[in-house]
């Protein structure tokens, strides 16, 4: 009988990867792990069912080879006990001019170039384009010491948590003044690599990849975001994004068209209502979207199966 029940499982969750789909989009909770025992009444909320955290890569990877999981541990250990579910994203992006969250290793040693190149970022509408920091993932041996950390993770975590997932696909680099070696190609494929990696080493939990834009890409002109898209459906990988804003013409012109075209054939569909997200408004009320405006469109034209919701959110405050 057991051999039997595992056997269902096994086709359930293998060949049913869009069994998500069936009911409208769960709640999550998006906060950082120190921030997590804060905001246990809304954690303990009926309608939340899991919190996702960010964690650096410099945090989980002290010194060389030298890895410290305990955050983990410790958020996982909690949400269990609260019956909730943890779904973690590895950070190797930062978006503020002191974050340069990756270990020392990365940023001296000679054959890491660096490691980091500046980057831009709009946190928002009608908010000033801030800098802050991208890892050479197109630099060898930088990805490397990335999928060893992704890979020590798996062996870590897997099965025990909801899913992984790795940050958006969006850069804006000098791409003029660059000295790393970088192209969009070797980006676009660093990512599709780092992605099958974590997809073969995650076996049982679920594996995201946020996807918003791509250097150098504008409505698909390079197949980027085709070719990503169809690579996520056949290797059984969810997409989503940091980013829920209904209609956007920048979104629209890329990512969420396809999240559109293959609604209900992806494993997962995992969107965020961050901080940024609630600072754009509605042009017909003139007023920020609601949660059910935001609802609505995640569920009906994304397909989204899970939104993390940022803690600032009205609804959450209010009710």
């Amino acid at each position: 009988m057991k051999n039997l029940l595992k056997m269902a499982a096994f086709i359930f969750f293998t060949f049913v990867p869009n069994f998500f789909n069936a009911a409208v989009p769960e709640n999550y909770i998006y906060t950082s792990s120190d921030d997590l025992q804060k905001i246990e009444k809304l954690i303990m909320r009926k309608d939340i069912g899991g919190v996702q955290i960010v964690y650096n890569w410099k945090s989980l990877e002290t010194e060389k080879n030298i890895y410290d999981f305990s955050k983990i541990e410790h958020d996982l250990e909690y949400l269990t006990q609260l019956n909730k579910k943890l779904f973690i994203q590895l950070q190797d992006r930062f978006f503020e001019p002191q974050a340069r969250y990756v270990p020392d290793y990365i940023l001296k040693d000679k054959e890491y170039n660096g490691g980091l190149v500046p980057q831009f970022d709009n946190p928002g509408e009608n908010k000033p384009i801030g800098n802050g920091w991208v890892t050479q993932q197109w630099n060898p041996a930088v990805q490397n010491r990335f999928q060893k950390l992704i890979g020590e993770l798996a062996k870590k975590f897997d099965g025990k948590i909801q899913g992984i997932n790795l940050p958006e696909t969006a850069i804006d680099i000098e791409i003029k003044k660059d000295k790393t070696g970088f192209t969009c190609d070797k980006y676009f494929q660093a990512e599709l690599d780092n992605l099958k990696y974590t997809r073969n080493t995650f076996k049982k939990s679920f594996v995201l990849q946020y996807v918003n834009f791509f250097p150098c890409e504008w409505e698909n002109d390079h197949k980027y975001m085709s070719r990503l898209f169809k690579f996520a459906k056949e290797n059984n990988i969810g997409l989503g994004g940091p980013d829920i804003v209904p209609n956007k013409n920048a979104q629209m012109k890329n990512s969420y068209p396809f999240f559109n075209q293959y609604k209900g054939n992806l494993s997962l569909v995992a969107m965020a209502v961050q901080e940024p997200t609630l600072t754009y408004k509605n042009p017909k009320t003139k007023k920020p979207f609601t949660k059910e405006e935001f609802v609505e469109y995640a569920e009906n034209y994304l397909g989204v199966n899970i939104i993390f919701w940022s803690v600032e959110s009205p609804w959450l405050k209010n009710s």
